[in-house]
């Protein structure tokens, strides 16, 4: 029987098969998840950026430790007038002026440089022009950003997952209402309808019906976000349901009369599962990428909530001067994005190593 099968499902047969050297018999049996981990476990790139995530998620999570314990102070908290201890003598923490190379005087406002370890761990990586803790605002920008990017891929995915089981299953008028829904957010620009949204609701927030969310609140970029690339899941998501929908598990549990509930989610979902979680991988990299650029152009979050695109942007009015105000999150951001792309790779090769799925607009 093994041996039909191979030779029927060739490609089923590469895809399963033991690593080299591996005995056929450590695979016998297993499930599609078992043999998935294993070839996941011995990509060690792939598990070497997941654990990098692993470290910034943490990271940001100690934001609040960090605030109180080591730097004892908010991410806006400014301090205009404090002051620091540096090599036994009291600096301020921004500047009421300086005398400039050419002996002209220029009014202040230039906040400290890196202080690395020489204040305690207070200012680690400066402050700006606010007296604010840039290394404070780092983390809890990173917090913002890390929700952000994973509350939205969470409601996106869902939403195009139970969007594409009803195209799917129904078919027909329902089939044509969804895909033309698909095709209106598909015809504009990612980034151009997420800032034409985000500017329409940032100043005046969200009012509809039962819904009343104010200006400035983080659920204004998480739902712009979630809404904008619901077609770039769902689409992919619809084309596999519906080649499922003509299968012959399918039409069987219709005719014992199972209801569209059980045969949805239990006889179709689990055989795009692995299709939905590479997906919600890599949406988390994409969605933390477009808060950063609507944060940057002023369309995402709003002050005084910090986010890597909006430090981003305080960063570039001193470019000049003090690079690393916008190079700490930049970095940050790159890391981030990074690592869930590589890990969203090697996690997409270990569950289907024939699939081409890409994430693309």
């Amino acid at each position: 029987m093994a041996t039909n099968t191979q030779s029927e499902f060739p490609a089923a047969a590469a895809a399963f098969a033991p690593a080299e050297g591996e005995p056929q018999k450590t695979i016998a049996g297993r499930s599609p998840w078992y043999l998935a981990w294993r070839r996941l476990r011995r990509n060690y790139v792939a598990l070497s950026f997941l654990a990098l995530f692993i470290l910034i998620v943490a990271c940001c999570l100690c934001a609040p430790l960090y605030s109180r314990y080591v730097a004892d102070t908010g991410p806006n908290d400014g301090n205009l007038s404090g002051t620091i201890t540096e090599n036994g003598k009291k600096i301020p923490v921004v500047s009421t002026g300086h005398v400039n190379a050419n002996g002209t005087f220029k009014v202040g406002g230039i906040p400290v440089g890196p202080q690395l370890f020489a204040a305690g761990g207070k200012y680690f990586l400066g402050a700006d022009t606010q007296g604010r803790d840039i290394a404070v605002r780092l983390l809890y920008g990173g917090l913002t950003s890390l929700l952000i990017g994973i509350g939205s891929a969470v409601i996106c995915t869902l939403v195009a997952l139970i969007l594409s089981l009803l195209a799917a299953y129904y078919g027909g008028s329902m089939d044509w209402v969804i895909s033309r829904f698909y095709d209106i957010i598909w015809a504009f620009p990612v980034l151009l309808l997420a800032i034409a949204l985000g500017t329409a609701l940032a100043l005046n927030g969200l009012h509809a019906g039962p819904i009343n969310i104010e200006a400035g609140s983080l659920w204004i970029p998480t739902l712009i976000i979630s809404y904008v690339l619901i077609p770039y899941i769902g689409r992919p998501l619809r084309g596999q349901l519906l080649s499922l929908r003509e299968k012959e598990f399918v039409e069987a549990g219709v005719a014992q009369g199972a209801s569209p509930v059980r045969i949805m989610f239990v006889e179709m979902l689990p055989n795009v599962a692995s299709t939905v979680l590479v997906f919600f991988t890599l949406i988390i990299a994409n969605n933390i990428l477009t808060e950063a650029a609507l944060s940057f152009l002023g369309a995402g979050v709003q002050p005084p909530h910090a986010s890597w695109g909006n430090l981003i942007a305080d960063g570039e009015k001193l470019i000049v001067s003090d690079p690393w105000f916008a190079l700490a999150p930049g970095i940050a951001l790159v890391l981030t994005v990074l690592s869930l792309n590589v890990f969203g790779d090697g996690l997409r090769d270990a569950l289907d190593p024939r699939s081409t799925v890409k994430l693309e607009h």
